[in-house]
């Protein structure tokens, strides 16, 4: 729940207070704007000549295959380009915007990058970001011509200090000295407001292009990212689903049938053998509370108790305590995420485990946990197992897959030949 600030008049004469130090930012941010805006136009436009050289060679390149490869550091170099612009607004005019962030893999593997890059080509924020910086390049270049005409109009009005007869234009005319004072005042005076209105241009339009967020792409991306976390729940909800019915029908239910049957014969040899039936009496005993313990596991499997009483640090200390396989834990949270992150990470790191218990052959685990910047809950398990494990429909990464869709996050699978295995997983705190 937000609410609304409230603001509490000034006190009489403190109204004035901030003015001063506002008024002392408004010509220092305009003297910054200037001087980047000049840089731009020195650097800017041949940074911006090289980049659409090298479009030009990739695409011209591209039968030869060198071309791809050009491509694709165009996408990284445009991506940098674009970071940079917003981290350079942000500077200097303090507009408080998200940094620009490469979009994330939906897909471990190849292919996800493959898709990561692809969306990352048409990222209209980063193109936004892109058109602004070319934008600011021909400004400056605007910026030094009018620095050179406010240095040639002061020059002129003192001109009648160093000559005695007409000033020379340079443009094979001439006029009287005693002009060169008003021509040259007025030149300068309009060269600096030219620069000050070239400066004041350049905000408006950098808050028009990257600070006014585009509606209609956000709505599309919210719609995108929806429909994805929609079919993940759907999709982790059917795999889990499918599991439990698989081990009740392999597990528990084996089990119990066995027990009914034992009781069954030790019902028939209770009047005849009595010591054989308190044998087999015995043997369902064990049998139900092997019975319960799976149930118990299986219930754990589903949803941790102690995740919601007692936070992801003691339930995944419980998790370790219980792997076949040797944990080594490093989990640093300061403080609670969210229930649905928290079971997303704590379900991945519990299937991880499992299958590295069940699959990898592994010696020994690494599992690191921690909230990162922006409000992400990420994690990290890694085995020394023999690797090559890959996603199959229904199984458990699929799973994995499906639950840290769900919870709007991303998972990132790293599993050569060989070993080692390592699965990242990275959910916002408040999904």
């Amino acid at each position: 729940m937000s609410t609304a600030p409230s603001y509490s008049p000034p006190p009489s004469g403190a109204a004035a207070g901030p003015l001063p130090a506002a008024a002392a930012r408004t010509p220092l941010r305009l003297f910054l704007t200037i001087l980047e805006l000049a840089a731009l136009g020195v650097i800017g436009s041949g940074l911006v000549g090289f980049l659409t050289a090298w479009l030009f060679g990739g695409v011209g390149l591209l039968f030869v295959g060198v071309g791809i490869v050009m491509l694709v550091g165009l996408v990284y170099a445009l991506f940098g380009l674009g970071w940079f612009e917003i981290a350079r607004l942000n500077g200097l005019y303090g507009f408080d915007l998200p940094a620009l962030r490469w979009r994330p893999r939906e897909r471990p593997g190849f292919g996800g990058w493959l898709l990561s890059l692809w969306r990352q080509a048409y990222n209209g924020r980063m193109w936004r970001a892109i058109a602004n910086f070319a934008i600011a390049c021909a400004l400056g270049s605007m910026v030094l011509r009018l620095m050179t005409w406010f240095g040639w109009s002061a020059v002129t009005a003192f001109a009648p200090l160093f000559t005695g007869g007409d000033v020379d234009t340079g443009w094979g005319t001439s006029y009287p000295r005693a002009w060169a004072p008003v021509l040259g005042g007025a030149g300068a005076a309009a060269a600096v407001v030219g620069i000050i209105s070239l400066a004041l241009l350049h905000r408006v339009i950098s808050r028009g292009i990257v600070a006014t967020p585009d509606r209609n792409l956000d709505l599309s991306e919210q719609v995108r990212t929806t429909t994805a976390q929609r079919a993940g729940a759907v999709r982790a909800a059917d795999v889990e689903r499918t599991r439990i019915e698989r081990d009740l029908h392999d597990g528990v239910q084996p089990r119990l049938v066995s027990v009914g049957m034992t009781l069954g014969m030790a019902q028939q040899k209770i009047d005849t053998d009595p010591e054989a039936a308190k044998a087999l009496i015995a043997e369902a005993h064990t049998s139900t509370k092997a019975a319960i313990t799976e149930l118990r596991q299986l219930a754990r499997g589903i949803h941790a108790s102690v995740l919601d009483d007692r936070g992801l640090d003691a339930a995944l200390s419980a998790l370790a305590g219980r792997s076949p396989v040797p944990v080594a834990l490093d989990v640093r949270l300061d403080g609670r995420c969210s229930r649905d992150a928290e079971a997303a990470v704590y379900f991945a790191i519990a299937e991880s485990l499992t299958n590295a218990a069940k699959h990898s052959r592994a010696s020994e685990c690494r599992v690191v946990v921690r909230k990162r910047d922006g409000g992400r809950l990420w994690a990290r398990v890694e085995d020394n197992g023999i690797g090559g494990a890959t996603v199959i429909a229904g199984g458990g990464l699929d799973g994995i897959g499906n639950r840290v869709l769900a919870a709007g996050g991303t998972i990132r699978l790293d599993s050569p030949v060989g070993g080692p295995t390592s699965l990242e997983v990275s959910v916002p705190c408040a999904s």
